[in-house]
């Protein structure tokens, strides 16, 4: 059964698998050693070099093992894009699933959120206007499990959207024409 999938979607759906599980052990490491991963800016997310090892990887594998060296930009980004619905799927639904098995995961985000909102500068305050500050604290008193998972959802298209035109560039080869 397996034979009779195309090979840009099975690579891309297994190493989106395979990342989205090793993504939820790192969030669910860093929140064990006392670094929420949620509050981490995005330029140190570990999906920066998680990203980019597995579409390298997915990409090399299916241009050289299954189409004879050949790969076209829309190739890799329809791959890429691919793997990152699986990975953002898979990872948002294991959030969740973390966020009920561990109440103190969503506790914890809201309260070093706030705190960091804290900190911020009075100059950064007027410049955002106070009302922004007041309202950001105001929604996180409402933040829930799921919406944690949502935003690491969107996130990871994000993050994904600017690996993959990078890496699509890089790694696509047009026959050769004599």
């Amino acid at each position: 059964m397996l034979k009779s999938v195309p090979r840009l979607i099975f690579i891309s759906v297994r190493n989106g698998l395979i990342a989205g599980l090793l993504g939820i052990v790192f969030l669910v490491a860093l929140y064990y050693i006392g670094r929420h991963p949620f509050l981490f800016p995005i330029f140190f997310d570990f999906r920066l070099i998680l990203f980019v090892v597995f579409m390298v990887i997915g990409l090399k594998e299916l241009r050289d093992d299954h189409q004879q060296g050949i790969l076209s930009f829309g190739e890799g980004m329809i791959s890429t894009l691919i793997f990152t619905i699986i990975f953002a799927s898979v990872t948002a639904l294991l959030i969740s699933f973390f966020c009920w098995l561990e109440p103190s995961f969503v506790v914890d985000y809201k309260r070093l959120a706030a705190e960091q909102l804290a900190k911020v500068s009075a100059q950064v305050i007027e410049q955002w206007g106070k009302g922004v500050q007041e309202s950001n604290l105001a929604a996180l008193s409402t933040t829930t499990g799921q919406q944690l998972a949502l935003d690491y959802f969107m996130k990871s298209f994000i993050i994904s959207f600017f690996i993959s035109i990078i890496i699509s560039v890089i790694l696509r080869r047009q026959p050769k024409t004599n």
